[in-house]
Formats: structure tokens, sequence, C-alpha cells
């Protein structure tokens, strides 16, 4: 195994990177790396269920889908991320959580904190989860990864989360939702950096370690080349969520509007929508077959006398 220094912040090239290093460097891995703020998705959740996009278009937060399954996290720099990329020689369960997270539960107990592993990929301090894991298979290789919340700004991360999820119904993935904690809460005179260095040691002797290397240019290149072909794209990020149906209700000052959709691989199929009892036909003709894109939409409705109104029922509230 060896140890890929990782300080790039960005993102799109962060969550690009794992995909390329694990289908391109043929060696077991190990890397740690943080994250400007974004939400990063499930492979197969549905975007609009999982994140509150109101809010995080409003703040600038990327929303990226990754190749693993499992559950939406929030990144910001003060969450540390961790990747083990291996070869298991055991083909009849490749993706072991428990033996994944020893190594984090055993660095623990070196600090004295009693970490616990609950549910199905989660760890937790005081009944309050502080990591998710998932992990992702490609040929004989498996990804691992989790997020450790050290110091990260848990309102924002209660804010990116969508609460309002009745009005779409389909058969995706959902996260399910915990009470959560910092863990410099329970290491208040402890940096982050410090913890960030003592747990890539304790992880290098773990593994045993001997090598350290770079990303070279040319890996750099293409890992950038990746995110903007995939991971920039709003077809991954939003359009691969799965068959979802959308209705919603608005009372305005104008009159009660109602909309219901079908999207299928991102682009509307069916919409009815109807304002005071009358349907909106030519209004339904317009959007029909166009991304549900909040700002495709608007453009696409501008000329309309209601537009804003017509295009903030599309979307949950």
């Amino acid at each position: 195994m060896i140890y890929i220094n990782r300080q790039e912040s960005n993102p799109y090239f962060n969550i690009a990177a794992e995909e390329f290093i694990l289908k391109n460097i043929n060696e077991e891995i190990l890397m740690f790396w943080k994250n400007e703020p974004c939400v990063i998705i499930g492979k197969h959740q549905n975007t609009l269920r999982e994140v509150n996009t109101k809010f995080t278009e409003e703040n600038n937060i990327p929303v990226i889908r990754r190749i693993s399954g499992g559950g939406t996290v929030f990144h910001d720099k003060g969450n540390i991320n961790y990747t083990l990329i291996t070869e298991p020689e055991s083909k009849t369960s490749l993706v072991d959580f428990h033996k994944f997270t020893r190594p984090v539960i055993d660095f623990f107990k070196t600090l004295g904190l009693d970490v616990r592993f609950e549910g199905k990929n989660n760890l937790t301090l005081d009944g309050k989860k502080f990591s998710g894991n998932s992990g992702h298979v490609f040929k004989n290789r498996v990804l691992h990864h989790g997020t450790l919340l050290y110091q990260t700004n848990l309102d924002w991360l209660n804010n990116v989360i969508n609460k309002n999820t009745e009005n779409i119904k389909d058969k995706s993935i959902t996260s399910v939702r915990a009470s959560v904690t910092n863990i410099s809460d329970y290491l208040p005179m402890v940096t982050m950096e410090d913890f960030m260095e003592s747990m890539i040691a304790f992880f290098i002797s773990y593994f045993n370690i001997k090598n350290t290397r770079q990303l070279s240019d040319k890996e750099i290149n293409d890992i950038n080349l990746l995110a903007k072909e995939k991971y920039h794209t709003w077809k991954w990020n939003y359009g691969y969520s799965p068959v979802f149906s959308f209705e919603n209700k608005l009372s305005t000052d104008y009159g009660n509007i109602e909309t219901k959709l079908t999207i299928k691989d991102g682009l509307i199929k069916d919409a009815v929508l109807y304002f005071e009892g009358k349907r909106l036909v030519e209004i339904e003709k317009k959007i029909i077959n166009q991304q549900h894109q909040r700002e495709l939409l608007n453009k696409k409705l501008a000329a309309n006398r209601f537009s804003e109104i017509l295009v903030k029922t599309l979307f949950p509230l």
C-alpha cells in the first residue's frame, strides 16, 4: 500500500480523483483529503429529495454525486475525508465496513475516546454520529471512504438537508437522519491539523506503508478532465437521479396552482399544471422533455406573466 499526499480542496477534483485513482493506479492506496463546502450525494440517490437546493444555490454550495452508494454528506474545511483502495483476497464480502473502520476506532482509543460502530456504516461518540462510510467495487478493487466531522459547520450541515420530501415519490436510496457531533467537542485542546497529522501517522503505521507520493502532472490533468466531463455536469449530479414523481400545491395572491410531474433521466416526461382549476396546457407543452432545472425553466417560461411563481411550483419549496 502507498500513501498519496493530497492537498487539493476543490470538491469536483477530489471526487473525480477517487474514481481515477481507483481505476488507473494499480496499487493499494491510502489518502486523506479535505474539501471546500459542498454536498456529496450517493450514486443511487435523488438529488432533489436529499438536498435543499434552494439553500445550496443561494450559498453557492456545489452538489456532487459520487460513485459509491450510501447517503448524503456535507463537506467543508472542518471535515476530514479518508480513502482506502484495496484488493481483498476474499471475494465473498468485498465491502466490509467493520473491517474498514477498525483502524479509525483503534486510533480513537489512543486518544482515550470510546468510538462505536452503529447501524450499517456509522461511527458514533456518545450515540452521536461523526462519521459516515460507503464503498464501491470496481473489478477486483474496492474503494472505501468515510467522513470525519472535526470542526464542521453543523448549521450548514443541517440546512443543506432537504426536510420537505413528502411531495417526491420514488424508489431511491434515502439518507438516514441522525444526530451528529464534532470530534473537536471531545478534544478541545487538539487542533484539527495536529489531529489529522496524528491520524495519518497512525494509519501509515497500521498498514505498514513505506512509500508516499504525489499525483503527477499527467494524473492531475486526467483528473481535471474527468471532473469537467462528468462531475461538473448537471446530467450526472441531477439527471442521474432515479425516476420520480413530484406533486406540489401553492397558494398565491393570484390563486392556487397545482403541479404534477414525472421526471426521468432528469427530463420532465409528463406534466399536469392547474391554475384555479384550469389546466395550463400551453405551459405543459413548453416544459415537456426539458431538463428539470430551475435556471433553464426560468428562461423557458420567462415570457409568461407568472413565470417566477410557476417555476417555484415545479421544485420543492
